[in-house]
C-alpha cells in the first residue's frame, strides 16, 4: 500500500462525533477498495466487507426489513466470521450501486448509530441499463439524502506519486518555499522532479500500474495494465449502459485522442462520426463523465469570477482523468517517445491534459477561455482571490493569447498569470513563470 490522501479524509471522518456513513464515488480502479480496507483494519477490530458486484447473493441481505437488528441477524448468517460490536465494527459495502437497498440502509445504520459503515461505488449517477426486476428495486430503493456523506476519489495524484517514488515531505515543503519566495529550484531537484514529470505522464495514477512500474520499470507491464483498465471500462460501457447507447458511448470514447489532437480542442461531436449531433451524443459522452473516466473543461463568456456563473454550458473541451491512461490510447512507442521528450505535434495535447489531470485531482473545476477572433487561454483558475489564467507549454514558447490579454486589463480583468513548461521559477513582469512539476503546489484560492 502506497500513501493516499483519502487516508486523511478517512481519518477526519472517524473522528467527528455522530458522523454519517461515508460513501467514496470515483472511476473503477482508482484504490477506492484497497484504501478503505486498509483503513478500516488498522482502526476497527472487525471488519465485515461486502462486495455486492462479486457476490450478488449480498443483496437478498437487504430484501426485506431494513433496520439494523435484521440486518445484523442477515449478515451475520451469511457471513460466518461477521461480528458486530457496537463501535469496534465497520461494515464496508464495496460496488455499493449494485444494491440500491444496501445504500438505503445507511439511513437507518445512521439513525442506530452502533457500526461505522463506509461504502465504495465505481459508477454511481451512471444511467444504466438494468433488468426489469433490477430496475424495480432501484425505484423502491431510496437515495439517504442527509443521511450520507460523499467523498470523490481520484486516480494517484502527482503528488501521491512523488511520495511513492520516495520524495519525502521536507522536499515538498521545499518546493512550497520557492514557490512562495519565486526563486528558482535547486538544480539536482529541478532535474530530479522534470523525471518523475515525465515518468509520471507515462504511467499515470492507476494504482496497479504504478505498482508495475516501481517494482519491474518495465513500460510493456505498465502498458498491459494500463489497457486492460481501458478495457474495463469499455467492458462496463457494454454492460451497464441502455442498450441503444453502448455504441454511442464507445464511440464518445474512442474519440477523445482524435479530439486532442486538433489545434482547436473544443469537443465536436462531428469528430466521433460526420454528421453526428449531440442531440445523439450528448448523454453519452455524459455517461463516461458520471463514470469518472473523463472531465469537462468549460469555455467561460467572461475572465471574471466565479467562473462557474461564466461557463458556457455546451463549450468544452473534454481530457481524459488520468493522464496514463490517455498515453495508453495511443500507438506504440508513445511512452517512449514522452520519456525522450519528442512528441512534435502532440506534444501539446499531452501536457494539456497533463495539467487538467494535475487540476481535477486536487479538486478543481476546469474552465478555459476562448474567442472566436482566435484568443485562446489553456485554462482558468481561481488563485489568491483572482481569475489568473494558466498557460501550458511542453517545452518553451511564447504565449500570444496571454500577452495580449495582460495588456488590457481593463477589458480582461487579469492582472496576474502563470506560465508552466519545462523551466525553472521565475517571473516576467506579472506573469510568474512554473516549471510543470510544481502545479499540483497552486492549492490557494
Amino acid at each position: 500500500m502506497y500513501k493516499r490522501k483519502i487516508e486523511q479524509t478517512l481519518s477526519l471522518w472517524k473522528s467527528k462525533k455522530e458522523h454519517k456513513p461515508l460513501v467514496i464515488k470515483g472511476c473503477r480502479q482508482c484504490g477506492k477498495t484497497s484504501s478503505v480496507l486498509d483503513f478500516a483494519r488498522k482502526h476497527y477490530q472487525h471488519v465485515i466487507y461486502l462486495n455486492f458486484h462479486e457476490n450478488k447473493e449480498y443483496k437478498t441481505f437487504f430484501a426485506g426489513a431494513l433496520d439494523i437488528d435484521t440486518l445484523t441477524m442477515n449478515i451475520s448468517a451469511g457471513i460466518r466470521d461477521a461480528k458486530f460490536v457496537p463501535k469496534k465494527t465497520c461494515i464496508v459495502f464495496d460496488e455499493i450501486q449494485d444494491c440500491p437497498n444496501a445504500r438505503s440502509s445507511l439511513k437507518f445504520f445512521k439513525l442506530d448509530g452502533r457500526y461505522d459503515v463506509i461504502c465504495t461505488g465505481s459508477l454511481l449517477g451512471v444511467n444504466g441499463y438494468k433488468t426489469k426486476e433490477e430496475q424495480e428495486e432501484e425505484a423502491r430503493a431510496s437515495i439517504p439524502v442527509g443521511f450520507e456523506q460523499i467523498v470523490t476519489m481520484y486516480p494517484m495524484d502527482f503528488e501521491e506519486w512523488l511520495w511513492a517514488n520516495g520524495i519525502e515531505q521536507q522536499h515538498v515543503d521545499y518546493l512550497r518555499d520557492c514557490l512562495n519566495k519565486e526563486v528558482p529550484v535547486n538544480e539536482a531537484i529541478h532535474n530530479r522532479m522534470r523525471d518523475l514529470l515525465l515518468r509520471y505522464i507515462v504511467v499515470g495514477g492507476m494504482p496497479e500500474a504504478v505498482v508495475a512500474f516501481l517494482e519491474t520499470n518495465d513500460m510493456n507491464e505498465v502498458l498491459d495494465v494500463q489497457r486492460g483498465i481501458v478495457e474495463t471500462y469499455k467492458a462496463d460501457m457494454l454492460k451497464y449502459a441502455r442498450q441503444e447507447d453502448k455504441s454511442r458511448i464507445r464511440e464518445c470514447f474512442d474519440s477523445i485522442p482524435a479530439q486532442l489532437a486538433k489545434e482547436n480542442k473544443k469537443f465536436q461531436y462531428s469528430v466521433i462520426r460526420k454528421g453526428a449531433r449531440s442531440s445523439h451524443y450528448a448523454g453519452s459522452l455524459q455517461w463516461i463523465e458520471d463514470a469518472g473516466i473523463i472531465q469537462r473543461c468549460h469555455n467561460t463568456s467572461i475572465t471574471e469570477l466565479p467562473l462557474s456563473g461564466n461557463a458556457i454550458p455546451d463549450v468544452f473541451k473534454v481530457y481524459m482523468t488520468d493522464i496514463g491512461l490517455l498515453v495508453s490510447m495511443l500507438e506504440e512507442g508513445t511512452s517512449w517517445s514522452i520519456l525522450q521528450g519528442d512528441l512534435l505535434g502532440y506534444k501539446g495535447a499531452i501536457f494539456e491534459n497533463l495539467a487538467a489531470d494535475i487540476l481535477c485531482k486536487m479538486g478543481r473545476k476546469l474552465f478555459y477561455f476562448q474567442k472566436d477572433s482566435g484568443l485562446e487561454l489553456d485554462f482558468l483558475m481561481r488563485y489568491k482571490g483572482e481569475c489568473c489564467p494558466i498557460e501550458c507549454k511542453a517545452r518553451t514558447g511564447n504565449a500570444k493569447s496571454l500577452q495580449t490579454v495582460m495588456k488590457h486589463p481593463e477589458h480582461y480583468h487579469i492582472y496576474h498569470a502563470l506560465k508552466v513548461g519545462d523551466y525553472n521559477v521565475g517571473r516576467q513582469g506579472a506573469v510568474l513563470t512554473l516549471p510543470f512539476y510544481m502545479m499540483f503546489l497552486l492549492t490557494e484560492l
